[in-house]
């Protein structure tokens, strides 16, 4: 709810997390290089199987099951990207893998919304999430297949647009290819980013101790700084969304109806 945000966007909860993870984070960087140097080693020599395993379960299920909620797959891609750049796990296998596993995840998630999408948005997990939803759907309505492939570049829209696709009754040829040509850009993009980062860091390994911070370092920022927008995002449709002062229930029913309507419309198109 709106008035559980207490900064930028974020929850009080969060707002603490932070306020102690990233001084704590900036110290062991700055005063324990060297275990943090061991830290990144051993992501590096991570046995290959293990890096295609881990990488290929977790964007699965963050596609799958509603797991980008709490972990965003782009996460474990970049860190396997970094694992390949190691030399232990080949980059291509690995690309291949995070796309096969985006492009499953999300046709399992679509099913389960086809199957089962209004027990679906009824859920626990969803009911605080009203204003995404009603985003997501409002999104699917206007731009149809072009919402899977866009939906696949935001954490939450990547993880409930399978099911809200199923869920709308868009046809499932049109959704694989809005589904394939997201997951393919997506899962190649973000491993070769891993796999460039991990390359730049160990350069740095060959000069001074230093550049190995600083690289350290602006990653924290970065990630941080995405971490910080993605919830202000997500704030930002909550509030709006309440702030329309309409029956949440409702609102979420007539937009799915919508979406229906326009899933109905394209396929009518398609047929004609």
């Amino acid at each position: 709810m709106a008035g559980d945000k207490a900064l930028l966007g974020l929850t009080k909860r969060e707002v603490i997390a932070l306020a102690i993870v990233i001084p704590v984070a900036i110290v062991a960087i700055v005063v324990g290089g060297p275990h943090i140097k061991e830290l990144i080693s051993k992501i590096i020599t991570l046995p290959a199987i293990w890096v295609y395993v881990i990488v290929g379960i977790l964007v699965f299920v963050e596609d799958a099951f509603f797991f980008g909620f709490v972990f965003p797959g782009e996460t474990a891609v970049i860190l396997g990207g970094v694992a390949a750049s190691g030399g232990h796990a080949n980059v291509v296998v690995l690309a291949v893998i995070v796309v096969v596993a985006a492009i499953v995840g999300d046709t399992v998630g679509y099913w389960i919304g086809r199957e089962w999408g209004e027990t679906v948005l009824d859920s626990r997990l969803l009911a605080s999430r009203r204003g995404g939803l009603d985003k997501a759907l409002e999104l699917l309505r206007r731009r149809g297949a072009f919402a899977v492939f866009i939906g696949r570049f935001t954490a939450f829209f990547r993880a409930v647009m399978p099911a809200l696709a199923g869920t709308s009754r868009m046809h499932y040829r049109t959704f694989f290819a809005a589904n394939a040509a997201g997951g393919i850009v997506w899962g190649v993009a973000f491993t070769l980013l891993g796999y460039f980062v991990g390359n730049a860091y160990q350069r740095a390994e060959k000069y001074a101790g230093w550049v190995q911070t600083a690289m350290l370092l602006i990653i924290l920022l970065v990630a941080t700084t995405l971490f910080i927008r993605g919830r202000r995002k997500e704030a930002a449709m909550e509030t709006a969304f309440e702030q329309s002062n309409v029956d949440p229930s409702l609102a979420i029913e007539e937009d799915l109806a919508e979406a229906r309507q326009a899933a109905e419309q394209v396929d009518a198109d398609d047929e004609g």
